[in-house]
């Protein structure tokens, strides 16, 4: 992970965290919050690092309490914890900003067409919420679904490829024929993108992921395919998992699958 996705990272969770300050203890958000926060803190700095001790050493309720002890002084102990995550975070993210390397300008011309897809899709949420700050309030976009996502990403597929096709018909497969959402069409790369949302579990996105990877190799210009979920919600408890688990060669198609942010 680069400067700036670490920084990314940290700041997403910092801001989840500010919000469960104000939210009673015990509720689920919280221990999703802390189990991502976790696995983040082990990809950016490392198994075993002090950075991972610092963090779970948290307390966020009491060592020690007597019968009757009142709910405020839990609710106190939880809401303490929190707020020392939050700093733990900032000192986190300052220490990524001081004495982690920026990423050489020169090394654009070095990327390969897959580093250049990935680069967009690790910055996608990033323009996402910038694009929100207008100036003078003015309407902009808003992502809200897989349209949404597919729109704006296809002009940042812009910036680095020439001839770009949206919705390409693949070759009939198991008697049906289907649309990619894009095709790199001299890189020979296919790019599906989908948007998690209220329902949609990720066992399931994930068996969609397996099916369309199945579909579109049929395609004559699929030389490899690129999977990207835009999570922006975090729904996705083990995001890690499921990009190892279907990041993968099939019948000579190389699959990489992104589940961000």
């Amino acid at each position: 992970m680069n400067k700036i996705e670490a920084i990314e990272r940290l700041q997403i969770l910092k801001g989840k965290a500010e919000k469960l300050a104000d939210m009673p203890r015990g509720s689920q958000d919280f221990k999703k919050w802390h189990r991502d926060t976790e696995v983040a803190i082990e990809r950016i700095f490392g198994e075993g690092t002090r950075h991972y001790k610092d963090f779970t050493n948290i307390q966020y309720s009491l060592r020690m309490f007597l019968s009757g002890t009142p709910d405020s002084a839990f609710e106190n102990a939880y809401r303490t914890g929190v707020r020392t995550a939050i700093t733990v975070l900032e000192s986190f993210i300052d220490e990524v900003k001081e004495y982690w390397e920026d990423e050489p300008e020169s090394r654009a011309q070095e990327w390969s067409d897959i580093d250049k897809v990935e680069l967009l899709i690790r910055r996608f949420h990033r323009v996402a919420r910038q694009l929100r700050s207008r100036h003078g309030s003015r309407n902009t976009i808003e992502i809200e679904d897989e349209y949404d996502v597919q729109d704006l990403f296809h002009s940042l597929l812009r910036i680095h490829f020439e001839d770009v096709r949206a919705e390409e018909y693949t070759p009939s497969y198991a008697g049906s024929a289907s649309r990619v959402d894009f095709l790199l069409k001299k890189e020979k790369i296919i790019i599906e993108i989908k948007k998690t949302r209220q329902g949609l579990t990720a066992r399931e996105v994930g068996e969609q992921l397996i099916v369309d990877s199945q579909r579109y190799q049929a395609h004559p210009d699929c030389n490899t395919l690129v999977c990207f979920v835009y999570d922006p919600e975090g729904r996705v408890a083990n995001p890690r998992g499921i990009e190892s688990d279907l990041t993968k060669e099939i019948n000579g198609v190389p699959i990489t699958v992104f589940i961000t942010p």
